[in-house]
């Protein structure tokens, strides 16, 4: 199966635009943020105009959508990179998520130390 990636660009409608001299836009800042594709923005307009609440923390009907539509996006993630839904953390940022990684390592090292 080979990636179409003129397909896939077209989803990303801030690729469309040229710089400098009419130059084609190459995005390479992924570390900082990263465009979305439409079928994202689609959703997120859907979610905030739908269902926006807070998350596993009200019962009330808006927070019961939030969180289920939360809580499939997780299995979905799961299901992509074949894991358990509970083995999937979400972050707010790339430093957020590989802090949490170092912290993890770092925290069961020194838990094997003193174990041996």
């Amino acid at each position: 199966m080979s990636l179409d990636v003129a397909r896939i660009k077209k989803d990303f409608p801030l690729l469309s635009r040229t710089v400098r001299d009419g130059k084609e836009l190459v995005y390479l800042d992924s570390g900082a943020t990263s465009q979305k594709p439409y079928q994202v923005l689609d959703a997120e307009r859907s979610f905030y105009e739908t269902s926006y609440a807070a998350v596993h923390r009200g019962a009330h009907a808006l927070a019961e959508e939030a969180t289920i539509h939360y809580e499939e996006a997780r299995e979905a993630i799961a299901g992509f990179v074949g894991a358990a839904p509970s083995n999937i953390v979400f972050t707010k940022n790339a430093t957020e998520a590989l802090n949490l990684c170092s912290y993890a390592f770092s925290n069961a090292t020194a838990l094997s130390r003193q174990g041996s």
